[in-house]
């Protein structure tokens, strides 16, 4: 663990301890800790992969765990730990290779059983300044480019130093930055990357529309020179149409890409407007992860990669011919819950004589909330093969019963 997490481990636990000699002679700490916060979750789900390859089916039942206690601000400080338990429950035919689990048998499931410290950090706020120190949650604007990997069972998280600024309680505009140590991902430890990130970010707010800039500098901490330094601008916004809601999304990035001798840049776009009419909520969107060459695919290591390019998770990596994904999204009510579907089509950014249909994919998934602390759902992946001989025929059933406390 970094030093970061040690430390901030350290305070946590000191603030969360109602017994001792230190604790039982400082009240106000005592108060902290009698005000402070607990809450958890727990997430059962059962996943099956049916891939057209060499490789066996995959299924899995497991069962997270989460546990997290927030104090009482004690003169702007706070103290915030949260552990993690990802347990297969009698269903483990699947492999997680970067977790050592039957790697090269089964299709892949990332959901690798394993126990950590998610969070663990210490936070100051005065004004509009707030810094955070330790292992922490870091997500930005939909997830494209920093996220939590919510949806897989081992969350993503950061060994960081944050510093956070708002103008004022409307959030006029707010600034970030953040240093990353390492990034704690969602293979379990054993594939925890070093890093010496620099994530800045800011949002100001216009007339149409929430305005973001931010530069993404990226470099694991390694013998070999290297760097992922990606700049972009993101524009958000609604708007009453006739009665109904409009929303659009426009954002566009260009990144340099370094290892050893090798240099590439790429550039990335994505186009989303939306329409909800009674209840119904129809999406259009075009997202286009440059190429450069042929030789070099735009990239987003830090990203909730499963959100985006199909539920399949066929383009976790960016190919080298880049990609563009024109995708249609709808969400109703049905029957207590919502129900979405969603339609991909991908082709190459880049195309060459042998390679342009990048193939399709749709997606369903109906989520229904049970009284206010739990959640049903069920969903499923259907991907066809393209051009590309690598990425096979796949589909994927989930469901799932979620609890939070």
């Amino acid at each position: 663990m970094k030093f970061f997490s040690r430390r901030a481990l350290a305070v946590a636990i000191t603030l969360g301890v109602s017994a001792g000699h230190a604790v039982a002679q400082i009240r106000t700490i005592d108060a902290a800790v009698a005000r402070g916060d607990a809450s958890g979750s727990f997430n059962l789900r059962y996943e099956a992969v049916d891939e057209d390859n060499a490789l066996k089916n995959a299924d899995a039942l497991t069962l997270r765990s989460a546990l997290k206690y927030t104090t009482a601000p004690l003169n702007g400080f706070t103290g915030v730990i949260e552990f993690e338990d990802v347990r297969i429950v009698g269903v483990g035919d699947f492999s997680a290779p970067l977790s050592g689990h039957n790697p090269g048998k089964y299709s892949t499931i990332a959901d690798a059983e394993t126990t950590e410290l998610n969070q663990s950090y210490l936070q100051y706020v005065s004004g509009g300044f707030t810094s955070r120190l330790g292992r922490q949650d870091i997500r930005y604007d939909n997830q494209r480019f920093v996220g939590a990997v919510p949806w897989r069972q081992d969350y993503q998280s950061f060994d960081a130093f944050s510093l956070q600024y708002k103008k004022d309680a409307a959030q006029t505009y707010t600034l970030d930055y953040n240093y990353l140590t390492q990034r704690e991902r969602i293979f379990a430890q054993d594939a925890d990357i070093d890093s010496k990130d620099h994530l800045l970010h800011g949002v100001i707010n216009t007339p149409v529309g929430a305005l973001t800039g931010y530069a993404y500098l990226l470099e694991e901490d390694i013998a070999l020179d290297n760097s992922l330094d990606t700049y972009g601008v993101r524009l958000t916004g609604t708007r009453n149409v006739g009665g109904f809601d409009a929303t659009y999304l426009a954002e566009y990035a260009t990144q340099e890409s370094e290892r050893g001798l090798a240099e590439f840049d790429a550039d990335y776009y994505i186009v989303e407007g939306g329409l909800t009419v009674k209840g119904v909520a129809v999406k259009l969107g075009l997202e286009s992860l440059g190429s450069d060459n042929g030789r070099y695919g735009f990239a987003t290591p830090l990203a909730t990669l499963h959100a985006f390019e199909g539920w399949a998770d066929q383009f976790l990596a960016t190919p080298t011919q880049g990609i563009e994904d024109a995708y249609l999204n709808i969400a109703l009510p049905l029957v207590g819950g919502t129900f979405t579907f969603v339609y991909h089509d991908f082709s190459a950014e880049r195309s060459t004589a042998t390679v342009d249909d990048l193939g399709d994919e749709f997606n369903l998934q109906w989520v229904r909330p049970i009284k206010n602390n739990y959640q049903y759902g069920i969903k499923y992946a259907d991907y066809s093969q393209g051009d590309l001989l690598a990425k096979a025929d796949k589909q994927i059933l989930w469901t799932w019963l979620q609890m939070t406390f």
